[in-house]
Parts: C-alpha cells; structure tokens; sequence
C-alpha cells in the first residue's frame, strides 16, 4: 500500500490547481493508497529563511507536522503553477523552511558531498503554465522544472520524478481544463 501526499503550492483556493489537486486525490481514493494533503497557503508559517543556514529558526507546529508528512510518504505530488519561470513565492518559502540540513539531507564534513534522506520516494510535478508546454521547454529551458526536479527532489534522494505540465491555462477553455481533470484522475489511479 503506497503513502501519497499532494501538497498544493498556489495561493489561491479558487484556482484551477485545486481542480487539479482534487482530481489526482478522486483518482488515488480508488486504489488502496493512503492519502494526505498539504494546502501550502492554510499553514501557519513564516516563509523567509532569515538566517539561511546560518542560524537556525524554531519550525512552527505545521512546518513540524509537514515534515512529518514528508517522511511518511513514499510518492510527493506537486501542484503548482509557473509564475516567472519558478514556483509562487509561498512554495518556495515552504521549501526553504522545510527541507533543511538534517531533515532532508546532510552536508558531509569537510566535503563538497552530502548525505540524501529522501531515498526511495518518488515524485510527480504537476504544473499549470500560461504558454504551451513546448514553448516552455525548448524556448525557455523549463527553469522551473529543473529546479525542483534537480536541484530540490534529485538533491534529497527523490531519484524518479515525472512532470506533467498544463498549459497554455489562461485561454483555455472549459473543455480542455476538463480533460485534464481526466488525464490527472488517471495519474491518480496509476498512483504515478
């Protein structure tokens, strides 16, 4: 039995992201996968990493219980959409306060190498875009995708991550953000 957890990056309740989160879910629910959410907007967190790694700052009792979440899940959906090429800054924030030394990886003494503790999990971005996929990937280099596919989830252990990205979302129309509902209840179905 798998442990999924869907964390939701967009600020926004109303928005075509939750559509997204809620379809992966409904899919998931049909198998015999526990299922966890995280709304990365109703937490109770500060997002700015003041002191980087510097100084630790105390985690807020949700930051404490994401965590938590993180460890138990064995396959991380994330929601979001592309804004300036990257992630919203309530993410980013997210990511900066969560995935510290020690939690989700640990720098070796005296080495440029590091110690990954997400091993074994995998992971699958969903991203709403205003372009078309295309565009974004051979005219823009995918800065978003490579960031948190190689530079976050690849840098903790998550070695197998597989990208779906909507878009262009803002012209669309209901029939196509309606098949994607369908594409995204099957991902949940396959639990991929």
């Amino acid at each position: 039995m798998k442990n999924i957890l869907i964390i939701n990056g967009h600020p926004d309740k109303e928005s075509y992201n939750y559509a997204i989160s809620n379809a992966y879910k409904k899919g998931a629910e049909t198998t015999s996968a526990n299922i966890k959410v995280i709304n990365i907007i109703d937490l109770d967190f500060n997002p700015n990493l003041q002191y980087g790694y510097r100084k630790r700052t105390a985690l807020e009792p949700d930051l404490i219980q994401a965590q938590k979440e993180l460890k138990w899940a064995d396959h991380i959906v994330w929601v979001y959409p592309v804004w300036w090429g990257s992630i919203p800054a309530i993410m980013k924030g997210f990511l900066d306060r969560v995935l510290l030394p020690g939690f989700a990886f640990k720098k070796r003494e005296g080495s440029v190498w590091w110690d990954k503790y997400f091993t074994g999990k995998t992971a699958r971005l969903i991203c709403t875009l205003d372009q078309p996929p295309w565009f974004y990937s051979l005219i823009n280099k995918s800065p978003s995708h490579k960031a948190m596919k190689k530079l976050t989830l690849n840098f903790i252990g998550v070695k197998s991550v597989k990208i779906t990205s909507i878009g262009p979302l803002r012209l669309s129309k209901v029939s196509f953000r309606q098949q994607w509902l369908k594409k995204i209840e099957k991902l949940g179905i396959k639990q991929k």
